[in-house]
């Protein structure tokens, strides 16, 4: 198999999860070919794509907090900005553009005026992954191509059908939703987290149903906005995805075939 794609769903915090899947995927010897995130997924997404390896991301993301990665905003349209978050990225691969990137990567936005699902295929890496995790009324929007744009979890929370635009034609999907219980919110950010990912949740069980492989790693125990978890996210991340992938040989016939299915699919536009 060689058009092997990932797809890497937002979760804020739990995010973390996907630098386990990754290292899942890096043992298992499963080379990928093609990369999308959504929100906090852009950004492991962005990182891997520019040769970051597992274990170089954890790096990145393991010392993170809360204010590490935003900062006070005037903008009449926020709480905070998530600019901190662009430089992150700029500190650690440069100030590259999407098409540079080592693995082809594309990065979801949702236009907010139209409501469409955006899909980043060029220009700043930084302001891509910027405006991917722009949650709505705490981050403000990013104005790219003159169009303001807010987090893509809103359209494509774990961004498959792009992925197979983009050329994939066996798809590993990351959902870090599908197993979360919720907690009583302690605060207004807990409150607008809590109703924004009820919504991705949601539109989510319909988007991953196209998935050759789909990895929810069970993350009920776990905080959307403690930091101070990400180690333990990333071992979970890692456990669950191991198990999934130590029952799968990706040299098997049976793959193969999932493939060339899905090649020919594609080709024909169905």
């Amino acid at each position: 198999m060689n058009r092997i794609g990932l797809a890497l769903g937002g979760g804020a915090v739990l995010g973390a999860a996907h630098i386990g899947v990754l290292k899942a995927i890096e043992e298992k010897g499963v080379e990928i070919k093609f990369i999308t995130g959504t929100s906090i997924g852009a950004f492991v997404a962005a990182l891997y794509a520019f040769g970051k390896d597992w274990n170089e991301i954890n790096d990145i993301t393991s010392e993170l907090k809360w204010m590490d990665i935003s900062s006070i905003s005037l903008s009449r349209y926020s709480l905070l900005s998530n600019e901190k978050f662009g430089a992150l990225l700029v500190e650690h691969i440069g100030d590259k553009k999407i098409e540079e990137s080592m693995i082809p990567l594309a990065i979801i936005a949702t236009d907010a005026v139209s409501g469409e699902k955006v899909i980043l295929k060029k220009g700043s890496v930084a302001q891509a992954v910027m405006a991917s995790t722009c949650i709505p009324g705490i981050f403000k929007p990013v104005v790219i191509d003159d169009k303001m744009l807010i987090d893509g979890g809103i359209v494509e929370n774990v961004p498959i059908n792009t992925l197979k635009k983009l050329g994939a034609s066996y798809i590993i999907g990351v959902d870090l939703n599908a197993n979360h219980n919720y907690q009583k919110p302690g605060n207004i950010l807990d409150v607008l987290l809590n109703s924004f990912h009820f919504i991705m949740q949601q539109a989510a069980k319909l988007q991953t149903e196209d998935a050759d492989l789909l990895i929810k790693p069970d993350l009920s125990s776990f905080d959307r906005t403690d930091t101070t978890q990400i180690e333990e996210l990333m071992k979970k991340g890692y456990e669950d995805t191991i198990k999934i992938l130590g029952e799968i040989d990706f040299n098997k016939k049976e793959c193969w075939v999932v493939e060339i299915f899905n090649t020919i699919r594609h080709k024909l536009g169905i």
